[in-house]
């Protein structure tokens, strides 16, 4: 229920950012608020422990490069199309990643159920047949991204003992993001209407949530699985696109989510 409401969550902020006006500036406002968080998380827990230092900094700058290919996913192309693209090879590749650095074995029936996962996202991807209109690189880039700092931030909540103390050393780095915009003196960017700015942190304290309850479940369960379970989030997302943003929930791509759904009960009851 934890990773299913990450889920939710994950959906609902990658919503408000494909809603937004500007989304370099809303990815920059989103940033801001996560990295002031993750400061306010290390404040109250505690720097991560010395074991854990190599995660926290390879994550962060993973994190950096996912938030820069999100923002160029989304200059083209619905938040059915694009997320599902992004999200689609990354449960298999974690669990791929989780065999292969931590030892987690999937057994017949989590396995089915991560390759049902995937298959099903990327026939939700492909459901409106306008995959040549996005910008298709970016969004496997960012599906590869997914991949790696879910398998860095696996291994590194476990050697840190403390998800929190671990999870805002992650966060702190998204400030990178505006001081390299004050270093280059691109102050303009800064300049976002009110409106847009509440939108904006409203979906990073939501994304923070929504990752951080991933950290968490990762520190006592098996990395492919909460990732299959977390990718549900493109259910969500398709329901959330035709919801607000005027995006069409055809018959194929309602068949796509039972997919996604069957292979989400496949991975719970491995356990």
């Amino acid at each position: 229920m934890l990773v299913l409401s990450s889920a939710f969550l994950h959906a609902s902020w990658n919503a408000l950012l494909r809603g937004g006006a500007d989304r370099t500036q809303s990815m920059l406002i989103m940033n801001i608020t996560v990295g002031i968080t993750g400061l306010a998380m290390v404040a109250a827990a505690g720097l991560p422990s010395t074991a854990s230092a190599i995660y926290v900094c390879a994550s962060g700058l993973i994190h950096l490069v996912y938030n820069a290919l999100l923002a160029l996913m989304y200059r083209s192309g619905d938040l059915g199309e694009t997320y599902p693209v992004a999200r689609g090879s990354s449960p298999a590749l974690v669990a791929l990643g989780g065999s292969l650095f931590a030892g987690e074995w999937m057994n017949l029936i989590g396995t089915v159920g991560i390759g049902l996962v995937c298959a099903g996202i990327f026939m939700l991807a492909a459901a409106k047949g306008r995959l040549h209109a996005m910008n298709l690189p970016a969004a496997l880039a960012t599906g590869v991204s997914i991949a790696a700092y879910t398998v860095v931030d696996g291994l590194g909540v476990r050697a840190s003992g403390n998800w929190v103390a671990y999870a805002g050393g992650v966060f702190a780095f998204f400030l990178a993001v505006p001081l390299w915009y004050l270093a280059r003196r691109r102050r303009r960017v800064f300049m976002v209407p009110l409106a847009e700015a509440g939108k904006a942190a409203s979906g990073g304290l939501i994304s923070l949530a929504a990752y951080g309850a991933i950290i968490w479940a990762m520190e006592g369960s098996a990395m492919g699985a909460v990732s299959a379970l977390r990718e549900t989030s493109v259910v969500f997302a398709a329901l959330l696109g035709a919801a607000f943003l005027n995006e069409r929930l055809t018959g194929l791509r309602i068949a796509a989510c039972s997919i996604i759904a069957l292979g989400a009960a496949c991975v719970g009851w491995r356990f």
